[in-house]
């Protein structure tokens, strides 16, 4: 397998039939991570990586990958408003540079923009105290960002 990003639609050919993906929210404090179930239709938050150090932060989610047997992984890229990048898309681009050249598991970016916002949004409107939302947002952002991409893969296996 070829390194580096795909589009969703080549990572669609590659995948599976009944695979599980992880989704990536990658932040300069915390990776939030979302898991799909084997027939890719829901998206569920599964954890919270609090960043410490590249290596530590890799290994764990190399060892969720192995442990949920992960065929590939949604990487939130997070656009400006105008489409473009800025520092926070380059450091996740980056991110998964390093973590590509130390475990080779297919992935493809997803537009992110908002992602945080609406779950922020939605937490709000539930009235989820400050300190919850502070503990879940992440995992949730990464599931909001993963349920975009399933929803797409689900229209390409349809030829929507």
């Amino acid at each position: 397998m070829t390194a580096g990003p795909k589009t969703l639609e080549e990572l669609a050919a590659l995948l599976p039939q009944k695979s599980r993906l992880i989704g990536l929210d990658v932040g300069t404090k915390t990776v939030g991570l979302a898991l799909s179930d084997v027939e890719r239709r829901l998206a569920t938050p599964l954890e919270t990586i609090r960043r410490v150090k590249f290596t530590k932060d890799a290994e764990r989610l190399a060892a969720l990958i192995a442990q949920h047997e992960i065929a590939a992984l949604i990487v939130g890229l997070p656009l400006n408003m105008d489409g473009s990048e800025g520092p926070r898309a380059q450091a996740t681009r980056a991110f998964m540079r390093n973590f590509d050249a130390m475990r080779r598991t297919p992935y493809a970016f997803w537009d992110e923009r908002l992602s945080t916002a609406a779950v922020t949004r939605e937490l709000l409107a539930q009235d989820v105290s400050r300190a919850k939302r502070a503990e879940v947002v992440d995992r949730m952002a990464a599931a909001y960002i993963l349920q975009g991409a399933l929803d797409r893969l689900g229209r390409l296996a349809t030829g929507g």
